[in-house]
């Protein structure tokens, strides 16, 4: 015999548990997803992380992706893999456009935005973080002691006197970076005087005495920490590098608030800024996610 009463029950409690998981569903959809890239430096991975914890502060799903190269994040963005990163203005000007014009930073900013949009790219406000390349000596090698300028070291180099250089792995490769300095300072640095290695071993070297100068980034943080040195640009070879949130428009279009959302961080960004986070992983050892985490509260961005 049938027993109505528990039948009764049972159709209750399915349909209480239908009603739940409809709303668990609702709950979920409802969570806006965001892709994000990175590139494999402090910085680039300081700021993706930023980001991450703030647009999931913000009630988005994020998945981040960092750690990879600069032409391999920028086919990422292009083929929809990603939906934003932090990218630099003279790195989309050179590297990625080909413009060889000199232009002031104001002008390479709108430059790249404009010819970034015809693929699909839209470049947010830029910060007043200016992560520009930059040749760095220390204090106490006879070998570059009196250097003031890029061109002094240019004819160290031509003078039969080379110097041992550290750089990324990117750097001897890029228009940008070793390939054009040569062509514009006029020197040859010798494939066998350039040692390509990641940045933070090629700040431990420089120290030791095993190279003399680095190809480094203006906003890193061992500069201060080791009392380095920047050679004077004195041909004004190197562009502007506003560091800058790039979205996909599509993106975009379905979640305008990502605008104002990545835009409150590039306001918050200078060179002493970012040199005070790099300078907090690559010197004082914090974590990437603490230093993430203390940027956004003590901004009272989360």
């Amino acid at each position: 015999m049938i027993n109505f009463k528990k039948l009764t029950t049972a159709f209750m409690a399915m349909a209480a548990a239908c009603t739940l998981g409809a709303g668990l569903g609702a709950s979920s959809a409802s969570a806006k997803d965001i892709r994000i890239g990175g590139k494999d430096f402090t910085e680039q991975l300081i700021m993706a992380e930023i980001t991450k914890q703030l647009l999931q502060s913000k009630g988005y799903n994020v998945v981040k992706n960092d750690g990879m190269g600069t032409k391999i994040v920028r086919a990422a963005l292009e083929n929809g893999e990603i939906d934003m990163y932090w990218e630099y203005t003279g790195t989309s000007l050179i590297t990625f456009n080909k413009v060889k014009d000199k232009l002031s930073p104001e002008q390479t900013y709108e430059k790249v935005k404009e010819l970034d949009a015809k693929k699909g790219l839209v470049w947010l406000m830029p910060s007043k973080a200016n992560n520009t390349y930059a040749m760095a000596i220390r204090p106490d090698n006879p070998k570059t002691n009196g250097m003031q300028t890029i061109s002094d070291m240019a004819a160290s180099y031509s003078a039969g006197k080379p110097l041992v250089m550290g750089t990324t792995a990117e750097f001897p490769k890029r228009p940008d970076g070793l390939l054009g300095l040569q062509k514009v300072y006029s020197f040859e640095a010798g494939r066998e005087n350039v040692k390509p290695m990641n940045l933070g071993l090629a700040y431990q070297a420089l120290g030791q005495g095993d190279l003399d100068v680095v190809s480094a980034q203006a906003t890193d943080g061992m500069i201060a920490a080791m009392h380095l040195k920047l050679l004077k640009d004195d041909k004004n070879f190197f562009p502007n590098y506003a560091l800058t949130p790039v979205v996909r428009k599509d993106f975009l279009d379905k979640n305008p608030d990502v605008k104002d959302i990545l835009e409150s961080v590039s306001a918050k960004l200078t060179d002493d800024e970012m040199q005070k986070l790099n300078g907090e992983v690559d010197v004082n050892k914090k974590t990437i996610e603490a230093v993430a985490t203390e940027f956004l509260k003590s901004n009272n961005l989360m």
